[in-house]
């Protein structure tokens, strides 16, 4: 059996989580257009009769403004080090830019094989793949180079495959039916961040973090009741995510539930709180608390 960890690296929104998605054929990773939205280093177990791939996704690498956005950039560093291979993903931006050059020299001293990713071709020409694809070729540190459209579903199997290619021989893991190390909290806590992003304007998302105070299961029903806490940096924040007469805060628990009691297979009471906990992506014992160590 051929087995080994990826680690999956790029800048924010070239399409990390939405390749993690295709390759598990379901959603542990959140997904949202809006920048910072993985952030954490989650990693996704992917099992078929001949392999176990632990794809190791990471907050999109940027340049830390904060406290937080300091240890997801650990995040990613360390997960260079964990891994039997690279996967550095790129999107179909024509010029190389400076986040995608700082990763670049981030992978020039690690010294394991190296796939390059060029995601979402279906907005590109052969013209324009071909030009890209050159420049990253000229850098002759590569061992491969795959176009895909995450979105789209293309050449996810080659990609596959030639990771099975590259990896030695090895055990399993983790057990077989497992799809990621992360608990039911973990994601429950994501899923409720995932419908915030989505439902908040611009200026809220990058302060929100999701608390689970409350997770149990009903003594013989298939109920789970669910109390989470939402936490925003300011109090117009709160605000904003409560909405007119509560009707945010709502919808935000009325989307979480849908996916919830799919992701369970279980009816799920669900409760939202909003509280303001001031800057604290700025603060080290906050970051910490919320679970970003």
């Amino acid at each position: 059996m051929k087995s080994g960890f990826i680690s999956v690296v790029g800048r924010a929104n070239v399409g990390k989580s939405t390749l993690m998605e295709k390759i598990l054929k379901e959603k542990i990773s959140i997904i949202s257009n809006k920048p910072q939205t993985t952030r954490d280093k989650i990693q996704i177990i992917y099992n078929d009769n001949d392999s176990q791939i632990i794809f190791i996704d990471t907050p999109g690498i940027q340049t830390p403004q904060n406290k937080l956005q300091e240890k997801l950039f650990e995040f990613s560093e360390e997960s260079l080090k964990e891994s039997d291979i690279v996967t550095f993903v790129v999107d179909n931006s024509l010029e190389i830019g400076r986040l995608d050059n700082k990763i670049i020299e981030m992978l020039k001293v690690i010294n394991v094989p190296k796939i390059l990713l060029i995601n979402k071709i279906d907005l590109l020409n052969q013209y324009e793949y071909q030009q890209i694809k050159q420049k990253y070729e000229d850098m002759d540190m590569f061992d491969d180079i795959i176009g895909i459209s995450a979105l789209a579903n293309d050449n996810i199997d080659q990609y596959i495959e030639r990771i099975k290619e590259m990896l030695d021989e090895g055990p399993a893991y983790y057990d077989r039916d497992m799809i990621t190390d992360k608990s039911e909290r973990f994601i429950v806590s994501e899923i409720i961040r995932e419908k915030a992003l989505n439902n908040l304007s611009a200026e809220v998302p990058h302060g929100i973090a999701v608390r689970i105070d409350n997770f149990k299961q009903r003594e013989n029903k298939n109920l789970i009741d669910i109390d989470a806490t939402i936490i925003v940096e300011k109090n117009s924040h709160k605000e904003i995510v409560i909405g007119k007469a509560g009707s945010m805060v709502k919808k935000i628990g009325m989307d979480s539930r849908k996916e919830i009691e799919k992701f369970l297979d279980s009816k799920v009471n669900l409760k939202l709180w909003v509280k303001v906990e001031k800057d604290w992506r700025k603060k080290e014992k906050l970051v910490d608390r919320f679970g970003y160590k």
